[in-house]
């Protein structure tokens, strides 16, 4: 494993300790990565108190107890549509779902940025990521819809380091469906080989599965205990180790 190559240095230190943690169930050369591909909430961003707050509000609106916030946490990943079917338990009536989906949508968009915020450490791993690849490229493919997610990024001041951000609604299909990444691929002219998707669940890592591509897993998201189901080609635990593992 390259990870374990690198003796531990004056001057680089905190360098080769984070990348010493990364855990390879599949050896790959980040330094051939010309395109990598984020998710956005529990892997760039973290949105959960907003969503626990607007899947609630709409609980109450429609005279249902609230979720806990770890459950609600439990169902993001899927898409908006999902996330609200899961917290109303999967009604029969499609009509009373949309409703709940239409001011879930209303409530989420005043009130997205109440408390989300940019994980420590990202804005620091994004220019590791970016000033050590003459021509690597970084985009974010997200299942929340495209408006609040392009919202996001650019409000949390991320906009600058992506060429491209897509939502849930940007293509007819979502994640695990390849579709998104394959688009990334040919809008960016990158071979399947020469990128990797990182999140914080089995979704990312199904995608890039799905896709042709290499998969990196974070473990400090929304869904760490999904990545067993399945395993990614690496699993880092922060911020600092993403960085290192592109330096």
């Amino acid at each position: 494993m390259f990870a374990k190559s690198r003796s531990l240095k004056a001057g680089a230190d905190s360098f080769d300790y984070a990348l010493s943690m990364a855990r390879f169930n599949r050896p790959f050369d980040p330094h051939s990565i010309e395109l990598v591909i984020f998710d956005l909430d529990g892997t760039l961003i973290d949105s959960r108190l907003d969503l626990i707050h607007s899947v609630n509000a709409m609980l109450r609106h429609f005279g249902r107890p609230e979720l806990p916030g770890d459950v609600v946490a439990s169902y993001v990943g899927d898409g908006a549509p999902m996330l609200v079917r899961r917290a109303l338990g999967d009604p029969d009536d499609e009509k009373f779902f949309k409703q709940g989906l239409q001011f879930f949508l209303e409530y989420y968009r005043e009130h997205k940025l109440d408390y989300t915020h940019v994980y420590p450490g990202i804005p620091e791993a994004l220019e590791q990521i970016r000033s050590n690849g003459a021509t690597r490229k970084m985009a974010v493919l997200s299942n929340k819809p495209v408006n609040p997610s392009r919202a996001i990024v650019e409000a949390l001041g991320l906009a600058d380091f992506f060429v491209k951000v897509y939502g849930g609604n940007s293509f007819e299909t979502k994640k695990p469906d390849p579709l998104g990444v394959k688009t990334l691929l040919k809008e960016t002219a990158t071979p399947p080989a020469n990128a990797v998707i990182v999140g914080d669940s089995s979704i990312d890592v199904l995608t890039g599965r799905n896709a042709g591509i290499a998969t990196c897993g974070v473990t400090y998201g929304f869904a760490p205990h999904t990545l067993c189901e399945a395993p990614p080609d690496v699993m880092l635990e922060s911020p600092q180790e993403l960085g290192a593992l592109f330096r």
